[in-house]
């Protein structure tokens, strides 16, 4: 009982933290340019410039492969070192194009131009302040998860192949599940499914228009709704190390922390 209103207590938190970023990192496109070879996204769930690089991901509804950072850790901070010349985080590995890139801004820029629909960022994704104000403050609200090495885990091996999540950015319930997997420093596939349409809106049961969800003709979420085999419900969990596939936050979590913490 007591765990339980602890994690809902959490899930306030992070929904306190998506208002606070004015409800980004929700809506999607619903045709996405998805790159042929995966995106690499070294980074970590508490940073203020990383959230502002996941939420354009959102709204471009790219997946990509992550590689979490968070302070502290040992796999893939090194990595990063390695191969741009400094532990600075977001760190955009893209092969598609052969680019290396540090700085959220030129992460952004990169982004829009090659997977935008017109090449071009929009104004409001081109100018952010240098000191992120709004992002730091939703990172406060949210007790500053996401941010540390679980000092548990430190030395303990990644899994052998990437878990898969699916998740968009401004979800408070999958925001709890990436701050698990920063903390373990466990590599996942993030399958973004970004909100299409006003339809799209709410909760699984609590949608703003009511009856049978359908979702919109050709896009992302209909393939989507084929590999759950149900309605969209975020996160969902796949483990290929294991064989487990799962809903629910707090069953995710309690997942995670007993077979990787």
């Amino acid at each position: 009982m007591l765990k339980m209103v602890n994690h809902q207590f959490k899930v306030l938190q992070s929904v306190v933290a998506t208002l606070i970023e004015g409800g980004r990192g929700v809506m999607g496109t619903p045709q996405p340019n998805q790159p042929s070879k995966p995106l690499k996204l070294y980074e970590f769930e508490g940073s203020p410039f990383c959230r502002r690089v996941r939420e354009v991901i959102t709204m471009l509804n790219l997946d990509v492969e992550i590689y979490p950072c968070p302070k502290g850790g040992q796999k893939y901070r090194q990595i990063v070192k390695e191969k741009g010349g400094k532990k600075q985080f977001p760190f955009l590995i893209d092969e598609n194009t052969g680019d290396q890139l540090y700085e959220s801004q030129q992460i952004i820029h990169h982004l829009f131009k090659h997977y935008g629909k017109t090449g071009q960022t929009p104004k409001k994704f081109s100018h952010y302040p240098k000191l992120p104000y709004v992002s730091a403050l939703a990172s406060l609200a949210n007790a500053a998860r996401g941010v540390w090495i679980n000092k548990k885990i430190v030395n303990r091996a990644a899994p052998e192949q990437l878990l898969e999540l699916w998740s968009f950015e401004g979800s408070p319930y999958t925001r709890l599940v990436r701050e698990v997997l920063t903390e373990l420093e466990i590599p996942y596939i993030l399958h973004n499914v970004a909100k299409e349409r006003w339809q799209d809106i709410g909760p699984a049961i609590l949608r703003l228009k009511p009856g049978q969800y359908i979702p919109l003709p050709n896009g992302k979420r209909e393939k989507v709704v084929e590999v759950m085999g149900r309605d969209i419900q975020v996160p969902y969990l796949v483990d290929p190390n294991t064989g487990v596939k799962m809903f629910e936050s707090a069953k995710i979590v309690e997942y995670l922390k007993k077979q990787y913490g």
